[in-house]
């Protein structure tokens, strides 16, 4: 594996101010991200009108000092500067990613980024009572004007290249390079292999127990529980906070201040448990960033797929496995007295590995969980290239489900309402969800490979040295590689289904008789 060398000191003015110009517009835009955890978490809803106000004005500034001619003035000289130096020094990394942010920031007008920002957060308050309702036409004029505003932005990003689409330009920002032709090339082989091992499991006599999915305990029990859990993970506390949310999510403002929210359920203390440690994985990432290249793209995540990479790593390949249960298990009486005596470590590891296809995505099990993912990216990109009018969007999620996953959806709260993704103006994201399982499946193998008694370490609550491994190999590198490049630097080979398919069927074949 490569590890990272001390950041060398600039010696190039340039360099210094293009680097210097950038911090600020992201200081600015990490404020933003510190109201917008705000408006999810603890503000009243009163204050929408004027957050939407504020969010509207700090996406304009912020857009502003990215697309200020000073600063492509600044990257110009800076680019000439670093021209000798190797591809991966800092400075050289730096300067190539923030011309990249630039030149597709400049291609935005201020009003249109605006405009995003304002109906963004309206529009995902909508979403939260239009969800409650089970509405989805309180929900349609939002989802419409973010549509078009969408197809707008993807028009200015520029698109109509050989075989190119609108998708392609939105993706692009949340996972540099990535187009709808690759993503059904991964998605259309992968549900072929996926099918016969669904079809195989639903025909399978032996049935995994799942009691311990349907047994109530106390709700701020489950909240300290998963607190003190994701401070075993790794998870610093001094320079981060875990809250609740309709949504869990994890953001903030840099690696120093990260903030985490997760969800609770009653009778499921595997779902809030799940749920965290998705989230610590994405607050650990964060917080793995280099301190010394904060409001950089040195100390930024490579992409949204590696991202999430590190949170199903977390939550799937450490959280349902049985070492990790065993430790959890026996953690349970300090938290809950005897709630959960009557329940083994193999029945936790039963109960958190049960495959049954459902309705929403964040409680999916491994083996189904991608087939939503799938659903979403069809019905977006139908969306955005006017494939698929809104209005005309639950009856199409419906029809999918049916197709992917054999269920009939009973109401929009549980269909097309369930995510909130869209309401965000977030097009383009989904497929990182399946690209992010697929890479920490094959990150999971190599880690495995390199520190003997991994798994073993995690029955007596040892996860350190597997953070570390991932702060080296992933984190305090920034963006210095795609996350292809990424994947062979850590692992050695391109990114491959097969690790995700050898886990699911190492773990799934012997609890399912198959």
């Amino acid at each position: 594996m490569t590890t990272l060398a001390a950041a060398p000191a600039r010696s190039h003015p340039a360099v210094d101010e293009a680097i210097g110009l950038a911090r600020e517009a992201s200081t600015l835009g990490s404020t933003a991200s510190i109201l917008g955890w705000d408006q999810e978490t603890m503000m009243p809803p009163g204050g929408l009108e004027h957050r939407a106000r504020q969010l509207a004005q700090l996406a304009r500034l912020a857009h502003g000092m990215s697309t200020d001619p000073r600063l492509g003035d600044a990257l110009a000289r800076a680019a000439e500067a670093v021209q000798a130096l190797p591809e991966t020094h800092p400075d050289r990394v730096n300067v190539r990613e923030l011309r990249r942010d630039h030149d597709k920031a400049t291609k935005l007008p201020a009003r249109l980024v605006e405009e995003l920002a304002s109906t963004a957060s309206v529009a995902q308050h909508e979403w939260a009572e239009a969800r409650k309702a089970s509405d989805f036409a309180r929900f349609r004029p939002w989802l419409e004007k973010i549509v078009r505003l969408n197809r707008e932005k993807a028009d200015c990003f520029g698109w109509d290249r050989a075989g190119g689409e609108r998708w392609d330009a939105l993706a692009d920002s949340f996972e540099p390079g990535c187009t709808a032709r690759y993503v059904e090339g991964v998605f259309v082989p992968l549900r072929a292999r996926l099918q016969p091992m669904l079809d195989a499991i639903t025909a399978a006599k032996r049935r995994p127990d799942g009691s311990f999915n349907d047994h109530a305990m106390d709700i701020d029990g489950q909240e300290r529980f998963a607190r003190f859990v994701s401070g075993a993970l790794g998870f610093d506390f001094a320079r981060g906070r875990l809250d609740r949310s309709t949504h869990p999510f994890c953001g903030g403002s840099h690696c120093n201040d990260v903030r985490m929210t997760s969800r609770y359920s009653e009778r499921c203390l595997l779902d809030g448990l799940g749920s965290t440690m998705h989230e610590t994985g994405h607050g650990m990432y964060e917080q793995g960033l280099d301190p010394a290249w904060i409001g950089t793209p040195m100390g930024e995540a490579v992409s949204l797929s590696i991202h999430e990479s590190q949170s199903r790593l977390w939550e799937n390949q450490v959280g349902r496995s049985l070492p990790f249960c065993r430790w959890a298990r026996s953690q349970m009486p300090e938290h809950f007295g005897g709630a959960a005596d009557r329940f083994t470590a193999e029945q936790v590891y039963e109960a958190a590995n049960v495959v049954e296809p459902g309705f929403i995505r964040v409680d999916a099990d491994e083996a189904t969980y991608n087939m939503h993912v799938m659903v979403r990216f069809e019905l977006e990109r139908a969306m955005i290239s006017r494939d698929l009018d809104v209005k005309d969007l639950p009856g199409e999620w419906n029809r999918l489900y049916k197709d992917y996953l054999g269920l009939t959806v009973p109401d929009d709260r549980r269909g097309c309402l369930q995510d909130v993704h869209w309401s965000g103006g977030m097009i383009g994201y989904f497929p990182t969800y399946t690209l992010g399982t697929l890479y920490a499946a094959q990150f999971f193998e190599t880690a495995r490979e390199a520190i003997p008694g991994l798994d073993e370490g995690f029955a007596k609550g040892e996860f350190r040295q597997l953070l570390g491994w991932l702060n080296g190999g992933i984190h305090r590198h920034g963006r210095r590689w795609l996350s292809a490049d990424l994947c062979v630097q850590v692992t050695g080979k391109p990114l491959s289904a097969d690790p995700f398919i050898r886990h699911l069927e190492a773990k799934l074949g012997p609890m399912y008789g198959i």
